[in-house]
């Protein structure tokens, strides 16, 4: 198994500043914007956004949930492998508000349709967008795109894109693994 880094700790604090200033072009004070992290690897990167907002740039009144999809994936009763849950933690409404849906990569689109199915329980969204920090370009299953991206990556279906955080790998890195 060999794999190649794609993104540095550095590029990926750039990318996300970069991405948090978009959200704020489109934004700008989040009254009726929320962000919804799609469990489990979208959680630590929509932490991540949220601390870049607040932090950063001054915006102390975002909003941040946490979905978990694992029981609205089309696959969850289809492998060997059972699947584990996560937590889901919304407090708020989503009731004609703004959703921003935070993945860490964006491949088939299958989680994102899940997500979309998940968060009905919440309310009906005004709209929903879609942040990523890896974008599959050309593994899509589904005519899903991202309004904000990291970065486009075109890797064969052999390859697959790793995205690890300080949080729970120990650093913060994109690597493409070939298995």
């Amino acid at each position: 198994m060999s794999q190649k880094i794609l993104l540095s700790a550095k590029e990926v604090h750039i990318i996300l500043h970069r991405l948090a200033c978009q959200l704020i072009e489109n934004h700008t004070h989040f009254n009726e914007t929320v962000l919804i992290g799609v469990q489990p690897k979208g959680g630590f990167l929509a932490n991540r956004i949220k601390n870049i907002l607040s932090e950063d740039y001054g915006l102390k009144d975002v909003k941040l949930g946490h979905l978990d999809i694992t029981f609205y994936r089309d696959d969850f009763r289809r492998g060997e492998k059972i699947l584990e849950a996560n937590k889901t933690h919304i407090d708020f409404t989503v009731e004609d508000k703004r959703v921003v849906f935070i993945d860490d990569v964006l491949y088939t689109g299958r989680s994102i349709r899940s997500a979309l199915t998940a968060i009905q329980s919440f309310g009906r969204p005004k709209e929903i967008e879609l942040l990523t920090l890896i974008d599959r370009r050309f593994s899509r299953h589904l005519p899903i795109q991202p309004n904000y991206r990291g970065r486009q990556v075109d890797a064969i279906n052999m390859e697959k894109v790793k995205v690890c955080w300080v949080e729970n790998e120990g650093e913060d890195v994109v690597l493409l693994v070939n298995n």
